[in-house]
């Protein structure tokens, strides 16, 4: 996919420096034809094919530099976005960097709920503001003890009675001897922009979606190709259903079989294998798929 606006129009997006979402975020941005060029290891800055320049700053700091301006988008948590209180808009849900905020307590408490949690308990968190307003919003008023990191030793130290901390499978709650009593906020890595953005950057920011979001479209796709009897194409139509169902082409010199051409989702593609060769499919090919725009 091209990009075709003047330089004077390139955009500034920032990035996450370093982590797991940073790494993802930068595969993400390559298999949709915006390479990160990085001049050495410690730039600041990269170019994403000419038509893009990436600044990498921390993930939490990302909110904060779409809304005053300093970046036309970002990628960052969605948990960050909303605890960082600022104006900025959702664009794409990016689908990897999957997390949960939620309120935790020791393994040995009687809390089972929020409604369980006493007036003035101390509530250790890296994230103050979603956690004030969760409680409020359960008529709840809590102490929250700032802190930025190692969350989950505040109540054994006597430091707070309950965390609120991100999740991705409890593993790390379970360890540290806590257990998870009620979720906040499920978060993703999104694209986000501001919403003063200027009009003249919507259409080169539309087609940054684009491009972001036909690769993750293509993701958990793919391409199935196969001859089969044409006797069987109305029940290859339910095995077979496509974006608009499949796509029917003649063999040459196939006589009695045409091929069929399908979308198919990656995750029961061993399944819908199996069914069209039940239907008398052969010559089956699956294929990954680099992109797919519906």
């Amino acid at each position: 996919m091209g990009f075709f606006f003047s330089p004077n129009s390139m955009l500034r997006i920032a990035l996450p420096n370093k982590g797991r979402l940073a790494d993802e975020t930068r595969d993400l941005f390559n298999d949709a034809g915006l390479d990160v060029r990085l001049q050495s290891g410690r730039s600041l800055t990269a170019s994403l094919g000419g038509e893009f320049e990436a600044i990498f700053v921390r993930a939490t700091d990302i909110a904060e530099f779409v809304a005053d301006g300093a970046a036309d988008a970002g990628v960052t948590g969605w948990d960050l976005v909303r605890e960082s209180r600022r104006d900025v808009v959702d664009l794409l849900d990016l689908g990897f960097g999957k997390c949960r905020v939620v309120v935790a307590a020791r393994d040995e408490s009687s809390t089972d709920c929020i409604a369980d949690i006493a007036e003035g308990s101390r509530v250790a968190t890296v994230f103050p503001a979603l956690t004030t307003e969760f409680f409020a919003s359960h008529g709840r008023t809590v102490q929250i003890v700032p802190v930025s990191g190692a969350v989950e030793v505040a109540p054994h130290l006597g430091i707070a009675d309950f965390i609120v901390d991100i999740t991705s499978t409890g593993s790390t709650l379970r360890i540290n001897g806590l257990r998870e009593i009620s979720t906040i906020l499920d978060s993703t890595a999104r694209l986000v922009t501001s919403s003063a953005r200027k009009p003249a950057d919507t259409c080169a920011l539309n087609e940054l979606v684009t491009a972001l979001a036909s690769v993750i479209s293509a993701r958990d796709r793919r391409y199935l190709m196969a001859n089969v009897p044409r006797s069987s194409l109305p029940a290859i139509r339910s095995v077979l259903p496509g974006i608009n169902g499949p796509t029917v082409i003649d063999v040459l010199n196939g006589g009695d079989f045409v091929a069929v051409h399908a979308v198919v989702a990656a995750d029961s593609v061993y399944r819908t294998i199996a069914a069209v060769k039940e239907l008398g499919g052969r010559g089956i090919l699956v294929t990954r798929i680099e992109r797919l725009t519906p």
